[in-house]
């Protein structure tokens, strides 16, 4: 987390103080007119007019319209404790911002094609400017922002906040992201893995639901996981916890960007699997969704990939299993496409390698949130920071 101070007597401070004023006559008062509003806080009817407006957007009042004394009113409730929160979805690819309310739920969003991993200065610059746009098109007030948390695809330094050197994007090796969004957006900011964010979501209100003791595996570029232990993230000593694409299952196997050979990623990473494919022209697929396409036609290279990821994915979900023993596991990414063809060598897999009592107890599903689960999990994580401000 990066704190951030609001200038005593700037114009943040002021509206953030205005802000509150409202919110606090409408939590003594219960329902208020506008008119009722500005008397009661000696606020003009035009700047309570305005922050009913953000506060609406952010979803934290709801507005009715009414009468009084025979004129037109708008009647205005408080629904949910203030402090809208932002998330930032990093991908290789594209680039999301959401906004939330107080609770961590989206209210609305902004997405563009982008290439992310080329220069993270550049990138933040971007991100900034999509969150700005997202804002001005819910004429939503910077003031009623309380927090912001970024997903990233690689392990984030609890320490410093720095990015891994192990991450698919290694231009972002040494990057503190939190650090430079803070800095543009004027709020605290966090970083934090895209898998840890997703076992997030999908704990509070997908799959993984009631769940205390979950793993969701995110099987994209790479191979991570987010592990959940009596209800909360374990992220280890340093932040590194779940970087599961590093198990070693073949010696001789292929050189993985780690530097290791054989890792649970040089079979179920998506450049590895696609590289594994034979050449046939135009009919060799481009990406991860036609490979699962031209399995399911019968394409037997595509299907022997997908049936040996499934196998390596099992023998990497038995490590997880004897050490963690997980009530659920929870698979996202696009190979999970594949269905059945990736389960059931899963399944034989871990039954070979896994102890029985764990297996007994530990249910395989696949996320409900697809995804948005990272972008959820970032909106959960920052209404937590809000409130504890």
């Amino acid at each position: 987390m990066t704190d951030v101070e609001v200038t005593p007597g700037s114009q943040a401070a002021l509206r953030r103080a205005n802000q509150q004023r409202v919110v606090d006559a409408l939590s003594s008062g219960g329902t208020l007119t506008q008119a009722e509003l500005a008397r009661g806080t000696g606020l003009s009817p035009a700047s309570v007019s305005n922050i009913v407006r953000n506060l609406r957007a952010a979803g934290t009042v709801s507005v009715r319209e009414t009468s009084s004394n025979g004129r037109r009113a708008r009647a205005v409730t408080l629904i949910r404790p203030p402090g809208a929160v932002v998330a930032l979805d990093f991908t290789l690819d594209r680039l999301t911002a959401a906004l939330g309310d107080s609770q961590g739920s989206v209210l609305a969003r902004e997405s563009i094609a982008y290439d992310t991993g080329a220069e993270p200065e550049r990138a933040v610059r971007r991100a900034v400017w999509l969150v700005e746009t997202l804002l001005t098109r819910l004429r939503v007030d910077h003031a009623t922002i309380a927090a912001a948390t970024a997903s990233v695809p690689g392990p984030v330094d609890l320490g410093t906040g720095e990015i891994g050197a192990i991450t698919c994007m290694p231009r972002w090796a040494g990057f503190r992201p939190a650090q430079a969004l803070s800095a543009r957006l004027r709020v605290p900011v966090q970083a934090e893995n895209d898998a840890n964010l997703c076992a997030l979501a999908e704990m509070r209100g997908g799959a993984a639901a009631g769940c205390e003791h979950l793993i969701y595996v995110h099987i994209s570029e790479g191979v991570g996981a987010g592990i959940v232990v009596n209800g909360r993230l374990f992220r280890g000593a340093g932040g590194t916890a779940g970087e599961i694409g590093h198990i070693g299952l073949d010696e001789r196997g292929q050189v993985c960007r780690c530097g290791n050979r054989g890792c649970l990623e040089t079979v179920l990473g998506s450049p590895y699997l696609l590289g594994m494919l034979p050449q046939q022209g135009e009919q060799t697929p481009a990406n991860v969704s036609q490979l699962v396409a031209a399995a399911e036609e019968g394409d037997p290279g595509c299907r022997r990939v997908v049936a040996e990821a499934g196998a390596a994915l099992g023998r990497g979900l038995g490590v997880l299993a004897n050490t963690f023993n997980p009530e659920l596991v929870v698979l996202g990414g696009e190979l999970m496409e594949a269905g059945e063809a990736l389960l059931e060598p899963v399944r034989r897999s871990l039954e070979l390698g896994t102890l029985g009592s764990a297996l007994s107890q530990m249910g395989i599903v696949r996320g409900d949130l697809g995804d948005d689960a990272a972008l959820r999990g970032a909106l959960l994580l920052a209404a937590a920071a809000a409130a504890e401000t």
